[in-house]
């Protein structure tokens, strides 16, 4: 890149918002693609109060960190208020999603819409999923944890073993410690 070049480039930030419940290898590959297109990417969890985590915000960063410590130009963070206003805060131009299928893409077109009748200058980026991690969400990652099921194949291994420390299957075949 030429020096002129250079200065005329505008440092991209992009946030990738979700509640990471846990960090699935889908993810993962959404960041890894996204640290490759923007300066910095912050992997914001949302602390949604109306869910019931798992995982807490802090051990969903936690988590989060470990799985991108070689990625440097990632940050992870949390956040409560709108993505946008979030967004505003930490000077952030992109949102970054990660599209499994066409319910996803409805989903997120409305939630891009919404975003951009509410700040004009905040764009959202749509990264298609890998195939292989098209039918992979957190959601099936838990009820297959739950029932002490394999996801070795689905979640970095520093998130199988937080999966393994939270579900505990007794004899009986039931419970969560």
């Amino acid at each position: 890149m030429s020096p002129q070049a250079r200065m005329e480039h505008e440092f991209r930030i992009a946030v990738y918002p979700g509640s990471f419940d846990p960090v699935t290898l889908g993810h993962l590959d959404i960041i890894r693609r996204a640290t490759k297109q923007f300066d910095r990417v912050i992997v914001a969890v949302l602390n949604n109060t109306v869910k019931n985590p798992l995982f807490s915000v802090q051990e969903r960063k936690d988590l989060l960190a470990e799985v991108t410590r070689d990625l440097p130009n990632v940050e992870i963070d949390s956040f409560r208020d709108l993505l946008v206003r979030y967004m505003r805060s930490r000077q952030a131009q992109v949102i970054v999603r990660g599209i499994r299928s066409v319910t996803d893409f409805e989903y997120e077109l409305q939630m891009a819409s919404t975003n951009r009748q509410l700040d004009e200058g905040i764009e959202t980026v749509f990264m298609m999923t890998n195939p292989k991690y098209s039918y992979l969400s957190s959601s099936i990652v838990k009820e297959i944890a739950k029932f002490n099921g394999p996801v070795k194949d689905l979640v970095p291994p520093v998130v199988e073993l937080a999966l393994q420390a939270k579900y505990v299957i007794p004899d009986d075949s039931v419970g969560i410690r």
